[in-house]
């Protein structure tokens, strides 16, 4: 049989993530200090394992309407009004799904057709990309550079319209690079979509993770709401990872084509799930607090450490990684981080593994202990003094 015929073109033609196949070479090692994995170290506060116990013991083990608990839609609306100012109704415009990328992919499928381009910036998550190319459209990438913070400007944005944008995709903040966009990045974005009919993907998965300013959503600028995307979720801000819930938040014309996209593909969330989650959307303000205060701190202590060894780095404002320019080293980003490997023990992720512009960086995760930060950095140091 000819696999190569059968299968979709377009998934055969398809890149592998690059950060799985950095983890691949990782599979047999037991010697290794990872700081590769975008996943928070701390368990799932108590009072949110708990709701899910009591649920369980309930027998509260249906589906549940497509869109989700009604309970949780209106946890996650009042949340977004009294957090950042936005309102959404909970019976029309509100979705909750599998996880931030099930929101995504919904997104996507949703508003790009055939031809449409869609606007991403660089470096940024593995996934973006392929959902567009699998939904047939062109993923246009806009390179953001460390000279200016990672951030998307207003000049780069209108520089890559044409007649074929249909969405922009912002992953902010971004993880690799932990930027952000502030309020004036925001309004000159939304100036330049103002007289488009150019959808807004805003990725907010990160955003209760941001450090000395608060999260802004590209929804809250004048004339934006109407033509936004939210898509968001619990794994990082609640450290749920493995609870797998998120949701989307868009206007109801929007919100209803995907949720017939997400009636057909996944039904509902897991039941437990949203009981779970409604119950850290509603009493789990002082863990985030708490969770954000311990990043911050790994994020000072990794920044210095960098330093101090020689490795330059751009400061993160947002989401739990760091991005060193390795570039003064004479090596790719492939060559430094498997040297690393090999020869220290310690495993990050080329920057090349988030899209064009990842050359000469690497991504590193502070979303471990202090003590494991700390062992990590002691055998960098050794490794770049070689070097």
């Amino acid at each position: 049989m000819d696999y190569q015929k059968i299968l979709s073109r377009k998934v055969v033609e398809m890149k592998p993530s690059g950060i799985r196949k950095f983890f691949d070479m990782l599979s047999d090692r037991k010697d290794v200090i990872g700081l590769t994995v975008g996943q928070p170290d701390f368990v799932t506060p108590w009072h949110i394992r708990d709701a899910a116990i009591r649920s369980i013991e309930k027998g509260k083990t249906y589906y549940t309407s497509n869109s989700g608990t009604l309970e949780l839609r209106g946890e996650i609306c009042r949340y977004m009004q009294r957090r950042y100012g936005l309102a959404y109704d909970p019976a029309r415009e509100t979705i909750v799904t599998v996880g931030g990328s099930e929101a995504i992919d919904l997104a996507v499928r949703a508003c790009v057709a055939p031809g449409d381009e869609v606007i991403i910036p660089v470096p940024s998550f593995v996934c973006y990309g392929p959902i567009v190319t699998l939904a047939g459209g062109e993923p246009v990438y806009v390179e953001c550079t460390e000279q200016n913070r990672f951030r998307l400007t207003a000049d780069q944005l209108r520089a890559a319209i044409t007649d074929k944008t249909k969405m922009l995709i912002l992953p902010f903040p971004n993880n690799p690079t932990g930027a952000i966009l502030e309020q004036d990045d925001l309004r000159e974005i939304a100036k330049v979509l103002w007289d488009t009919d150019i959808l807004v993907l805003s990725d907010e998965i990160y955003a209760e993770l941001t450090y000395g300013r608060e999260h802004r959503s590209i929804a809250s600028m004048p004339g934006m709401w109407e033509r936004t995307i939210i898509a968001s979720g619990f794994s990082k801000a609640y450290a749920m990872t493995g609870w797998r819930i998120g949701y989307t938040l868009s206007p109801p014309e929007i919100t209803a084509q995907m949720l017939k996209i997400h009636q057909y593909a996944i039904m509902c969330a897991p039941t437990i799930s949203q009981l779970a989650a409604a119950e850290a959307m509603k009493n789990g303000d002082e863990d985030i607090a708490y969770m954000t205060g311990q990043y911050d701190q790994r994020r000072k202590l990794l920044l210095n450490e960098l330093r101090t060894m020689g490795l330059p780095c751009f400061e993160p404002q947002g989401a739990f990684y760091v991005f060193p320019n390795i570039s003064k080293f004479g090596l790719s980003s492939d060559e430094f981080c498997e040297r690393l490997l090999n020869e220290a023990g310690v495993a990050i992720i080329p920057g090349t593994a988030f899209g064009p512009g990842g050359e000469g960086f690497a991504r590193i995760s502070y979303a471990y202990s202090v003590k494991h930060l700390l062992a990590a950095t002691e055998k960098m140091r050794e490794f770049l003094q070689k070097l």
